[in-house]
């Protein structure tokens, strides 16, 4: 031992799970059904909406206790704003709001050219999903409004049913509209069904969903997106007319379209854009160096947008060069409308990815500022939020909200605490500025940075996790190709059969004990290691079911050999034996004339013989049957979670084969319900009986040092020579 360190000794009876169980009486506990299990939950359900709803919506009197848990469940607002310091927030709050308000109304202008809208449609969506967000949200500090990757995916929808070229699809409720009424029809029409899907979604608390969705299958969707959006704002950046297409490879498409339009580039838009994406560049990398120093981080998109704006106009360059503009932005808000059913059953199909993502960003924002500021936030509240936010926001004819990492730093960076700090746009909705596309393409596109350099975790998850790498590189190549909504689909698929295959073919192992201790590990990784001569303890990380039952069947054989094999040879021999018996090429003093033959992959029989054959030594006659030095074998269970009824099967089948050849196989730490299953499934026989599972490993290496002492050296050449076969009765055998 080192010095200092502490020595434990337990001493306590060796344990197979029957000997614990004799000695120590279990508690019954009822187990539930999977029916009880679905009416806990609808139950659970039904409280916590009576527990919310009741008291705000009966008329009797109620317990004041009971409606101010149910008013601050649904209005988390109220939780927050009763601990709100005015003195020492509000200033540093009203900074925050004016600044993630100017970027907000710039992105919500760039961001509605993702979804093929008219711009001032982004105003709309940086400003009524932010109202309801307020009052029903549980993150303080995310920035919600328009996000890139959902206005791409909403441009997907919005061309494919109003495509630049050609009629719209034949939907009732289109008639008479002008293009960009049709194309603000179906995309609020779209909102609203999103909307309700998290809205449903957070009802029936499932916002686990999000789960699925893992960090890497969220990089390389978010990166593909980023290049989906670099390419659909190449037409502004070059001042070139392309007609929007979806679909897969419209990536592929809208390339070589621009590719076949390269020379008619407009020189001054592309002057424009590189300017601001250099200053644009240089400066938020200058934020992001200084952001300790600097009080608030420069707005340099605004400042760039308006002096490029205020030039070109100065200039006429919209005259002189042909720069593509914006155009006239409407003063005020636009009368509600209510969706049109049609479009809701056409884009039920687009309306689901939407819904996930959309919440699977937006909530992954919110925890990690959430840990930061150490505050929690409720995974299915935040569905209702963004649900009831897309809902309302789509009758005031915006688009799908989730937030946008940019708005959320500076949001956060500039001071803003809980979330009273929210961007109100009007004032921005009355002016008429001279916005150009060129510029706005370019402010799209140099915020990509961040999405975009997530490439460089191809050589990370290389290095340290093919299988995610895999699933990365084939999420992003599929949404490339394929399309968001299908490359969501494919990445998921990808995602399934990387875990699939994580548990059908697991590292499998041969431990060895420790020398001087109870540890068992790895016999690859150790020098210092005890190995028992005749003993091989196998080590099984994963749950068995009927995709790996097989693996690990030949994993076994590798380990030692093959038992059936060896049975058949073993059967086969016996049947040679008694054949030469019969014509009295063998001999011994008694002999019992059976002419019965048993079948070869049933237990070897010696019931018609005096002698019991030693499979280990040199037979007679030329006979030659595989060797086995293995005695005991132990299966670790201790990672085994769950088996099936088609690795029951197996497993039975392949413990009975080593039994029939003389091997004493032993399972170890077998978690208690898969023993409880064994127990009810009929599992145990006359061979395969419960008295092989031992409650640790240790245990079991014990039990066999002590039914095997001479494994505990290792045998002499000498020693390891026997005679043909061990008497049980008078006699001899002689050839």
């Amino acid at each position: 031992m080192r010095t200092g360190a502490k020595e434990f000794v337990v001493v306590r009876p060796l344990y197979s799970e029957e000997a614990f169980a004799q000695d120590h009486e279990k508690v019954y506990r009822h187990g539930k059904t999977m029916l009880d299990h679905v009416k806990d939950y609808f139950t659970a359900l039904f409280n916590e909406w009576t527990f919310c709803l009741g008291p705000l919506l009966c008329h009797c009197r109620c317990d004041a206790k009971r409606a101010k848990n149910a008013a601050l469940s649904l209005l988390p607002v109220i939780g927050w704003m009763k601990i709100y310091r005015i003195k020492d927030w509000l200033l540093s709050d009203i900074v925050s709001g004016v600044s993630t308000g100017l970027v907000a109304v710039l992105q919500g202008l760039a961001y509605c050219l993702l979804a093929s809208l008219p711009p001032w449609y982004g105003l709309f969506s940086a400003f009524f999903p932010v109202v309801i967000y307020f009052f029903l949200g549980t993150s303080r500090h995310i920035s919600v409004g328009p996000f890139p990757v959902l206005c791409l995916m909403i441009g997907s929808v919005v061309t494919r049913i109003v495509p630049d070229e050609g009629p719209a699809l034949n939907i009732t409720g289109l008639e008479g509209l002008t293009r960009d009424e049709q194309r603000v029809l179906v995309a609020s029409s779209l909102t609203f069904l999103t909307g309700i899907m998290q809205l449903a979604m957070g009802i029936l608390q499932v916002g686990f969903v999000v789960m699925y969705l893992s960090d890497t299958l969220v990089s390389g969707f978010t990166t593909a997106a980023a290049v989906h959006i670099l390419v659909s704002q190449l037409k502004f950046v070059l001042g070139l007319t392309v007609p929007g297409i979806s679909g897969p490879l419209s990536l592929i498409y809208t390339l070589e379209i621009i590719f076949n339009k390269i020379t008619s580039t407009n020189v001054c838009d592309v002057v424009i854009s590189l300017v601001i994406m250099v200053v644009v560049f240089i400066v938020k990398e200058l934020n992001d160096r200084f952001k300790s120093k600097l009080p608030v981080p420069i707005p340099i998109e605004v400042i760039m947008t308006v002096i490029a704006c205020g030039v070109s106009y100065a200039f006429d360059f919209k005259t002189r060069y042909g720069i593509d503009v914006v155009g006239h932005i409407p003063k005020g808000y636009e009368s509600p409308i209510a969706p049109n059913l049609h479009i809701l059953q056409e884009t039920a199909v687009e309306a689901f990815p939407m819904a996930i993502v959309g919440f699977a960003v937006a909530f992954s924002v919110a925890k990690v500022y959430s840990v930061k500021h150490d505050y929690t936030i409720d995974g299915n509240q935040e569905l209702i939020a963004f649900g009831v936010s897309n809902i309302f926001g789509a009758s005031f004819k915006s688009f799908a909200a989730s937030t946008a990492l940019s708005r959320s730093a500076v949001q956060e960076s500039t001071g803003g605490k809980p979330h009273i700090s929210l961007t109100l746009p009007t004032s921005n909705l009355t002016f008429d500025p001279l916005f150009y596309k060129s510029v706005l393409g370019a402010v799209v596109i140099v915020n990509l940075k961040g999405m975009l350099m997530q490439f460089r975790d191809i050589p990370y998850l290389w290095r340290r996790d093919k299988p995610d790498c895999v699933v990365w590189l084939g999420t992003c190549t599929a949404a490339i190709l394929l399309g968001l909504d299908l490359g969501l689909a494919a990445g998921l698929g990808v995602e399934l059969i990387s875990v699939v295959l994580r548990a059908q073919f697991p590292r499998c192992s041969v431990l060895a004990n420790i020398k001087g201790t109870d540890i068992y590990k790895d016999r690859k990784d150790y020098i210092d290691i005890y190995e028992p001569e005749g003993v091989k303890i196998f080590r099984i990380p994963s749950p068995i079911f009927f995709a790996n039952i097989e693996f690990f069947r030949s994993k076994l054989v590798e380990v030692g050999f093959n038992p059936l094999r060896v049975l058949r040879k073993r059967n086969k021999a016996l049947r040679m034996i008694r054949k030469l018996l019969k014509k009295g090429d063998l001999q011994w003093t008694s002999v019992k004339d059976e002419s019965n033959m048993e079948e070869l992959d049933l237990p070897t029989d010696f019931k018609d013989l005096p002698v019991r054959i030693d499979w280990s030594t040199e037979l007679p006659a030329n006979i030659i049957v595989p060797r086995v030095d293995l005695h005991s074998l132990v299966l670790d269970f201790a990672a085994v979670s769950f088996l099936d009824i088609s690795a029951l099967k197996g497993l039975k089948t392949a413990l009975k084969e080593l039994i029939r050849v003389e091997v004493e196989v032993y399972i170890v730490a077998c978690d208690p319900y898969i023993l409880k299953k064994l127990h009810d499934c009929c599992f145990f026989d006359d061979e395969v009986q419960s008295s092989m599972f031992f409650l640790t490993l240790h245990d079991a290496m014990l039990h066999i040092l002590k039914k095997h002492p001479e494994s505990t050296e290792k045998k002499s050449d000498f020693d390891r020579r026997s005679s043909v076969c061990q008497r049980e009765s008078p006699g001899s055998l002689k050839l």
